[in-house]
C-alpha cells in the first residue's frame, strides 16, 4: 500500500513539473468557473445563517457550517482555534428626528458598533455640525457641552481607489464619540461612509479608548441622504433640536473560534502559507460582501488545489478569522498561537474587499519578492489582473498582526467602485454578489498561492 502511494505521489509531482505555469492557471480558472462550490457556500452563509456578528448565534452557526464544509474537502487537518470575543447587541430599531417648528423630519440611523445606548426615553439636544475632529476640538468644551455633534465629512469622490476615500474620513466614526465625549457632548451622529447618496445608514465600530464611563456617549450613523437633509435643515434653523434613541448593549466577552483547515506541505510542512477572510459580519445585512465573499474564496483555494490534484510543497492553510469587525481578536489570537508554537509563516493572503471583479493585489514585502511577483505579471494578463501595488502594512486587517522572520503579505484587490455602497449596511446581502466575479477572485488568489508555493520566497 505504501509503495503504491509513493508511486502515485511521484507520478503527480512529475506531471506538475512538466506542466507549464500558464496551463496550471488555466486549470484553476476553468475549475473555479465550472466546478467550484464557493457561490453556494456563500448562499448558505448569507441566506440560511444570515448575519454573523461576533458573539451571536449566527456566528456560532457559521463556525459549525464552515468547519463541516472544509472537512468535506478532504483536507489533512480541520480544527477550531478558541478566541474570546466581544458581545454587542443592537437592540430595538433606532429612531431619530429633527423638530423644526411644528414639523418633524425623520432620519435613517443605526447605532455604531460598541456604542453605549441612549437613556431609555432617548435624548434631545441642539446639534452642532462639524467636518472633522480638529474642528470639534477648536470649538472647545464651552460650545460642545450638552450638544449632539454631527460629523458630516463625506468620502472624497476625487479618489479613484475608494479605500483611500474611506481612510480619509473614517476617523470621525471610529474616534468621534470619544473626542466629543471628552468635551461634554451628550451624543454623536456620523455621516455614513458611503460615496452613494441613499437611505442606508452604515454601521461600524466606534472606539471609546480609555475615557471614563461618564464620558462615553451614544453614537449613531446617519444615511448619506439623511446627512444631506440634516445639514440643510440646520443651516435654515441652527437652534432646532434632534431627538434620537437607541437601545444597544455590551455584554461580557464570550467564547468563539477561528476556523482553520490545511493541506500539509509535501516538501516543507513547516513552512506555512495562509489564505483567509473574516467570518464575522455586521448585523444589519447578511455580510455577503463583507466578508462572506472572502471566506468562501479562501476555502475555494484549497478546493481548487484538490480538484486539479495539486500537491503543495508548503503547508497551505485557510483561516476564517472571527471578530475582525469589532475587535480583531481572531487575527491577534492567531498570531499569539503561531508564536507559541514557533510556526514559520512565509506567505499570507487576505480577501476582505468584497466579491467584485478582481483587479490585482496589494503587496507588502521586500524588493526581491516584489520583483518576483512582477515577473509573473504576464501570467495574469489573460485574466485582466493588472494591479501589483506595494502597500506597506495595508494588505489585510487580520493578517496584519502576523509576524515571521520573513513573510510576504498580500491582499486581493477587487474593483472598489461599488464596495462602499454595501459596506456595513443592510443592503450587504447575497443578491449583491455576482457569481462569476466571486469565482474569478478565488481563481486569482489560488493562482498567486500556487506560484509562491512552487517558487518560494526570496
Amino acid at each position: 500500500m505504501k509503495k503504491s502511494l509513493c508511486i502515485a505521489l511521484l507520478s503527480s509531482f512529475s506531471l506538475f513539473s512538466q506542466t507549464s505555469d500558464e496551463e496550471i492557471l488555466k486549470q484553476l480558472y476553468k475549475s473555479v468557473l465550472t466546478e467550484s462550490q464557493s457561490y453556494y457556500w456563500l448562499d448558505d452563509l448569507s441566506n440560511t445563517i444570515g448575519s454573523r456578528l461576533s458573539g451571536s448565534e449566527g456566528a456560532e452557526k457559521a463556525v459549525v457550517y464552515t468547519k463541516q464544509k472544509m472537512e468535506s474537502l478532504g483536507l489533512d487537518k480541520v480544527y477550531l482555534q478558541e478566541v474570546m470575543v466581544p458581545k454587542w447587541v443592537r437592540g430595538e430599531k433606532e429612531i431619530a428626528y429633527l423638530q423644526v417648528g411644528k414639523k418633524k423630519f425623520s432620519f435613517p440611523i443605526c447605532a455604531l458598533g460598541m456604542s453605549v445606548p441612549t437613556q431609555k426615553n432617548g435624548l434631545t439636544a441642539q446639534v452642532i455640525e462639524v467636518k472633522s475632529i480638529d474642528e470639534l476640538k477648536a470649538l472647545g468644551e464651552e460650545k460642545v457641552r450638552g450638544k449632539i455633534i454631527f460629523f458630516n465629512r463625506p468620502m472624497n469622490p476625487e479618489h479613484i481607489e475608494t479605500f483611500h476615500a474611506y481612510g480619509g474620513c473614517v476617523d470621525q466614526r471610529s474616534s468621534g464619540a470619544r473626542e466629543a465625549g471628552k468635551l461634554g457632548a451628550i451624543g454623536v451622529i456620523v455621516r455614513s461612509m458611503n460615496l452613494r447618496l441613499d437611505d442606508f445608514p452604515h454601521t461600524g465600530s466606534t472606539n471609546y479608548g480609555d475615557i471614563s464611563d461618564y464620558q462615553k456617549i451614544p453614537a449613531a450613523a446617519i444615511s448619506t441622504n439623511g446627512a444631506e437633509l440634516l445639514s440643510k435643515l440646520l443651516k435654515e434653523d441652527p437652534n432646532s433640536k434632534l431627538y434620537f434613541k437607541q437601545s444597544c448593549q455590551v455584554f461580557p466577552d464570550v467564547v468563539s473560534y477561528n476556523v482553520v483547515g490545511e493541506i500539509t506541505g509535501s516538501e516543507h510542512p513547516d513552512r506555512i502559507m495562509i489564505v483567509g477572510g473574516h467570518l464575522d459580519s455586521w448585523d444589519l445585512g447578511d455580510g455577503s460582501q463583507d466578508d462572506g465573499a472572502g471566506c468562501v474564496q479562501s476555502m475555494a483555494v484549497l478546493e481548487l488545489f484538490r480538484k486539479i490534484n495539486y500537491k503543495p510543497k508548503n503547508t497551505i492553510r485557510v483561516v476564517l478569522f472571527m471578530n475582525e469587525e469589532n475587535g480583531v481578536r481572531g487575527g491577534l489570537q492567531y498570531e499569539k498561537e503561531s508564536n507559541r508554537k514557533g510556526e514559520n509563516h512565509i506567505f499570507a493572503l487576505e480577501s476582505d474587499a468584497g466579491g467584485f471583479t478582481p483587479r490585482g493585489f496589494s503587496i507588502d514585502c521586500d524588493d526581491a519578492n516584489y520583483d518576483k511577483i512582477l515577473s509573473w505579471k504576464a501570467l495574469f494578463e489573460p485574466y485582466l489582473i493588472h494591479i501589483f501595488r506595494r502597500s506597506k502594512g495595508h494588505t489585510g486587517v487580520d493578517i496584519g498582526p502576523l509576524q515571521s522572520e520573513k513573510i510576504v503579505k498580500v491582499g486581493l484587490q477587487p474593483d472598489s467602485q461599488r464596495y462602499f455602497d454595501y459596506h456595513h449596511a443592510a443592503n450587504d446581502t447575497f443578491d449583491s454578489v455576482n457569481k462569476r466575479e466571486l469565482e474569478l477572485g478565488a481563481a486569482a488568489m489560488a493562482s498567486l498561492m500556487y506560484l509562491f508555493d512552487k517558487y518560494g520566497i526570496n
